[in-house]
């Protein structure tokens, strides 16, 4: 799957990948793994950007505290 960002693969894209694997393979098997990741980032990407479409624009400081909620917790 593409990870660029001005131009992300659709969810629709994703979920017919996975479930083309789903088909032959295993539950556990590594691709389908991934491929259940992928749909749901791009899931994800899709409802932020119709959010932040539809939305006034953000502040810098806004945008950096919705950011943090992306990141990884430092353990």
């Amino acid at each position: 799957m593409s990870t660029d960002l001005e131009h992300p693969p659709s969810w629709t894209a994703a979920r017919a990948r996975l479930n083309a694997l789903q088909r032959h393979r295993a539950a556990d098997d590594p691709e389908i793994v991934t491929a259940r990741r992928d749909l749901r980032a791009a899931r994800a990407a899709d409802y932020v950007r119709k959010l932040v479409d539809g939305a006034p624009p953000l502040t810098d400081e806004q945008r950096d505290r919705l950011a943090v909620l992306l990141r990884p917790v430092a353990s």
